[in-house]
């Protein structure tokens, strides 16, 4: 198990727990979409009763994403953090450490990153002393917008921040075509923390493909394969300036593009209904004064 993460990745022989894995591949199984919706409707039913409901009615711009994000899988929020708070999740960032995503035994700053690392993460207990994260994570627009779209009161169930590094040779899988499996309903907010163009590691996301049934057993998919399978008129490729966000349901396909231009820097926020049992979690103390919501919270702080 990777403690610097707080919570990781179930892989047999590493972290995995006989309890997590059962849960994890009894949702993974049921890969019929209406066989899934019944599930979902039965679980936030239940979440429902025991937390309630609290979206009102919402504003039309709120409907629009919303819309968007049930029929593409994907909504664009445009600039969610400012430049200035951009600058300031920068420095504090500047001199804590980084784990290889590939290899957790490599770890090193910012100034220092080997010549090999392609993608690298920030502890969770980096990321929530961090000025801005927490606080966008539980925005009331966002927490609307999740409530909304898995129809109850959602878990931020994973937070991440990563750098994706330009370097040669074999691509991270999470760089090549693949679906998530995090939990029977999720999605997540994006949020480019530096300028994303499209030799900067932009996300690409195949349109309408959440809604599809995917195979029991998660493949990765090559870019020819997507263009012969869907077309390249149904890919997103999201690029935007550093603050930009977008909301993205991940149980489509999709996958980050690799850099070939600058480093890209990273926010993840996953909200679901229920917490992901791909991940052994491990919730950091918080010692602020915001008043978040406490089962909302509940996997990341204490």
């Amino acid at each position: 198990m990777r403690t610097d993460m707080k919570y990781a990745r179930l892989t047999p022989g590493h972290g995995f727990k006989p309890a997590n894995s059962f849960l994890y591949y009894l949702q993974r199984i049921i890969v019929s979409p209406p066989l899934r919706g019944l599930c979902v409707r039965m679980f936030r039913n239940w979440v429902r009763v025991r937390h309630g409901i609290s979206a009102p009615a919402p504003a039309p711009a709120q409907k629009l994403l919303l819309d968007r994000l049930h029929a593409e899988g994907y909504a664009p929020l445009g600039n969610v953090l400012t430049d200035g708070q951009c600058a300031d999740i920068h420095a504090y960032f500047a001199d804590k450490t980084l784990t290889d995503r590939q290899d957790d035994t490599s770890r090193f700053t910012l100034a220092a990153v080997p010549p090999a690392a392609r993608l690298a993460e920030y502890s969770l207990h980096d990321i929530i002393r961090c000025p801005h994260i927490l606080s966008l994570a539980n925005d009331p627009a966002l927490l609307e917008l999740a409530e909304r779209y898995i129809g109850c009161k959602p878990t931020i169930s994973q937070l991440g921040v990563r750098w994706s590094f330009p370097t040669p040779g074999r691509r991270s899988d999470l760089q090549t075509f693949h679906r998530d499996s995090e939990d029977w309903r999720y999605f997540k907010v994006i949020v480019y923390l530096t300028d994303v163009g499209a030799a900067d590691g932009p996300h690409v996301y195949v349109r309408g493909t959440h809604k599809t049934r995917a195979p029991v057993r998660l493949k990765l998919q090559t870019d020819g394969e997507i263009s012969e399978e869907y077309g390249a008129e149904r890919l997103i490729t999201a690029v935007g300036e550093r603050g930009f966000g977008f909301a993205v349901d991940t149980a489509g396909v999709h996958k980050g593009a690799p850099p070939v231009g600058t480093p890209r820097l990273m926010l993840q926020i996953q909200y679901s209904l229920f917490r992901s049992y791909a991940y052994v979690y491990e919730p950091e103390p918080y010692t602020g004064s915001l008043p978040f919501d406490r089962y909302i919270n509940r996997l990341i702080l204490t």
